[in-house]
């Protein structure tokens, strides 16, 4: 639930911030965009006609990559030695890809996703969706990802659509965990030598 929580809980923060951004400057978008969480096919289908899978004005988040974080790894093993829960740290790259009719618009819609996340790189609390069941002291860390040119290319080279400008993004460390196993009491007598029997 973990990867699926922390794109939620990105996808609402920036829409809150462009919803925000539009009521207190009217000027900021051409429309109100609208940010979607997408798959590698969603690419193909995108515009205005009846039955885009991606309506113009939209950024959209493509998770691209997850990676277990080596560095939190050892921590959270400990952790999970003490709770008797296995805790795995993760970090989820996402592509923000701006679409509408124009390069002006588009360049609006990626600036002002930058600024979102500039301004507030960390989300705690209720910025968290609560598919997640977060736990009080979690927090998931934006940061960009200084990919270069060729990498993002490359990345665009497996989707089923020309290369368009967007901006990689890093979310770490989401956390998934395993449930913790009951506490059955340990089996203390064993009895052998049993056979069937129709006798009542």
């Amino acid at each position: 639930m973990a990867i699926a929580a922390t794109a939620l809980s990105l996808r609402e923060h920036l829409q809150r911030w462009f919803t925000t951004l539009a009521a207190s400057d009217p000027s900021a978008f051409r429309a109100l965009p609208t940010v979607k969480i997408v798959r590698t096919d969603d690419f193909s289908n995108f515009g205005n006609a009846a039955g885009s899978l991606i309506k113009f004005p939209s950024l959209t988040l493509f998770c691209y990559r997850v990676d277990v974080n080596r560095a939190m790894r050892s921590p959270w093993a400990a952790v999970g030695s003490v709770d008797g829960s296995a805790h795995l740290p993760v970090d989820i790259h996402f592509l923000l890809t701006p679409f509408d009719s124009d390069a002006d618009a588009e360049l609006r819609i990626l600036g002002a996703a930058m600024q979102c996340l500039e301004a507030t790189p960390i989300l705690t609390g209720p910025r968290l969706h609560p598919l997640g069941g977060w736990d009080a002291r979690d927090g998931i860390q934006l940061i960009n990802e200084d990919l270069i040119t060729e990498d993002v290319m490359s990345t665009f080279e497996t989707l089923p659509t020309d290369f368009r400008l967007s901006v990689s993004y890093v979310a770490r460390i989401a956390r998934i965990d395993a449930p913790v196993e009951p506490d059955n009491p340990d089996v203390l007598t064993a009895i052998s030598g049993l056979a069937p029997t129709l006798t009542p």
